[in-house]
């Protein structure tokens, strides 16, 4: 049986806590931030558990 292999993009934009929570970043946080007000940046620069509906994918691509 061959070994599965882990999908490169879904394992450079999602973390596994260790409680298995699925981790990811929010969109927009890369660049342009001088068009972005302090507060929103900071705010944006938190991570957020994947949303219920997209786990199982998400699992499924990370080889969890």
């Amino acid at each position: 049986m061959p070994k599965n292999k882990t999908h490169s993009g879904a394992k450079k934009r999602f973390r596994v806590t260790g409680s298995g929570k699925i981790m990811r970043q929010r969109a927009n946080h890369v660049h342009k931030f001088h068009e972005k007000s302090p507060q929103h940046a900071r705010r944006l620069a938190s991570d957020v558990e994947v949303a219920p509906a997209d786990t199982k994918a998400v699992k499924r691509l990370l080889g969890k």
